[in-house]
């Protein structure tokens, strides 16, 4: 019988369907783009599926969609890496085109429109990149969590708050196993001493309680001092 693959982790499948999508989207936009005969390099392009476009914007997008698919193919930690560098590249490429527009340097013939879908689309990679695998509190079966030396070693929430209460739960054992040493006779002189000194507290917070509760009960004289 064959064996059967591991099955994916869903953070990879997310990295490497996303991948694929705007990869595949992008392809769409720059064939429409080479069907309508663009020319390569002009400031003022056609509009192609509502964005301004030019022969050379056509060809960067076949590449960066090529990037993608390809990423997508490998796998999903090549996946998550390259739409997050993609993502970033297509944030710098809004901000940069939003101060050259209607200049003789828009040389990808960006209009407004453009402007917005690049930063839209860069957010939008930069996410589907970085997600589940950027996080302060990633769940043990994360693979990039196991692939960190550090998140691997590092204790979960939970577990941390188990360690901060395990002082107290062992202390607690102690005095129990005290106490019942005690009733049993045979206590060394450790725990008879951590017994009284736990019935010391205890007497303590009583009389402190007590002290509190007989004040308040007490009704204040007109002069603003307790009744006796």
């Amino acid at each position: 019988m064959e064996e059967r693959k591991p099955r994916q982790h869903p953070v990879h499948v997310v990295h490497r369907v996303s991948a694929a999508v705007l990869g595949l989207g992008l392809w769409v936009f720059a064939g429409l783009g080479f069907a309508h005969g663009l020319r390569f390099l002009t400031t003022e392009g056609q509009t192609v599926l509502g964005l301004s476009s030019n022969g050379l914007l056509s060809t960067i997008s076949v590449v960066a969609g090529a990037l993608l698919l390809g990423a997508a193919f490998w796998g999903g930690p090549v996946a998550s890496m390259v739409t997050g560098v993609l993502g970033a590249l297509f944030l710098l490429s809004g901000i940069v085109h939003l101060g050259v527009l209607h200049t003789e340097l828009n040389i990808l013939a960006f209009r407004l429109s453009n402007v917005f879908f690049s930063l839209i689309v860069g957010m939008l990679l930069l996410f589907v990149g970085l997600y589940g695998r950027v996080s302060g509190g990633l769940p043990p079966d994360n693979p990039y969590r196991q692939a960190h030396p550090r998140r691997k070693d590092r204790p979960l929430p939970q577990e941390q708050e188990q360690e901060q209460d395990a002082p107290e739960d062992e202390n607690e054992q102690r005095l129990e196993e005290a106490e019942l040493a005690m009733g049993e006779g045979h206590a060394t002189p450790e725990q008879t001493a951590l017994v009284e000194h736990d019935q010391a507290k205890r007497r303590e917070k009583e009389y402190d309680r007590a002290y509190r509760h007989l004040a308040e009960d007490q009704p204040e004289t007109p002069h603003g001092t307790r009744g006796e």
